[in-house]
């Protein structure tokens, strides 16, 4: 009892701040979301993003479709390994070029999918302001987006309600031991599909490359995979180190 009487009187300072900072303008479905929450953020920008926190697959469509309207930057290419400038960036991690210092649009728009983003990190401008937010450079959605691309085992949940909680791999019902799986492999994105559009890539990362499979056939796979790395992966540092494909320089990586 004493914990619910907490929450309620929690719950209840948190829907009058919320309510005293509202806009006359506000997105329904995010406000309807904030309400039925266990415990109620207190401000429209907690809001938005307790929203997409709590849909990640919706925020992944949406934000590939925002990246898709800005179009790749004319010279960008994707590079993996030792940078000029910022740290070693790693295949596994998706391509984001206005995330580069040569291609950031600046405050004001979002540094994943390069659109400008308004009020409470929402992609649109529901407010009539004309202009950006020069305070955020991340899209809510956009930032839930991200956290799936980069952790999705964190987010088996919501792929096991999108799969019906079938095994993708066998057809069974998924187990509790069940694991997040890259249909295509990362490594395999880079040596066989980098050469593709951005941000036709991000989808490697996103729901439409993601399953949820059964330990066992996760393990099956992985083994199946293994054979195939060890040339991809010798490929890749020669390609990062900026070393010449030659025969002498191929075996010597691969005995050593």
């Amino acid at each position: 009892m004493a914990v619910s009487k907490w929450r309620a009187e929690r719950n209840e300072k948190a829907r009058a701040r919320l309510m005293r900072n509202l806009p006359e303008v506000f997105p329904g479905a995010v406000l309807v979301h904030a309400l039925s929450r266990p415990f109620l953020p207190a401000t429209p920008r907690r809001t938005v993003d307790s929203y997409w926190g709590y849909h990640p697959i919706r925020a992944d469509k949406l934000a590939r479709a925002l990246a898709a309207l800005s179009g790749v930057p004319e010279g960008w290419v994707w590079r993996v390994g030792i940078q000029k400038s910022g740290p070693v960036v790693s295949f596994r991690v998706p391509p984001t070029p206005f995330r580069e210092p040569a291609y950031t649009k600046g405050p004001g728009h979002c540094c994943v999918c390069g659109q400008p983003l308004f009020r409470f990190g929402w992609h649109r401008d529901l407010w009539g302001d004309r202009r950006p937010n020069q305070n955020a450079t991340w899209h809510s959605c956009c930032v839930a987006a991200w956290n799936l691309w980069i952790a999705p085992s964190d987010h088996v949940r919501h792929l096991k309600v999108l799969q019906k909680r079938r095994c993708l791999a066998t057809g069974e019902r998924l187990l509790k031991n069940a694991e997040i799986d890259h249909h295509i492999p990362l490594f395999k994105v880079w040596h066989d599909y980098r050469d593709r559009q951005w941000p036709a890539l991000l989808a490697f990362w996103g729901v439409p490359n993601l399953q949820v499979i059964n330990r066992s056939a996760h393990v099956e796979k992985c083994a199946q995979e293994a054979g195939e790395r060890r040339p991809h992966e010798v490929a890749t540092l020669i390609d990062s180190a900026g070393f010449r494909r030659t025969k002498s320089a191929h075996k010597s990586l691969i005995l050593g």
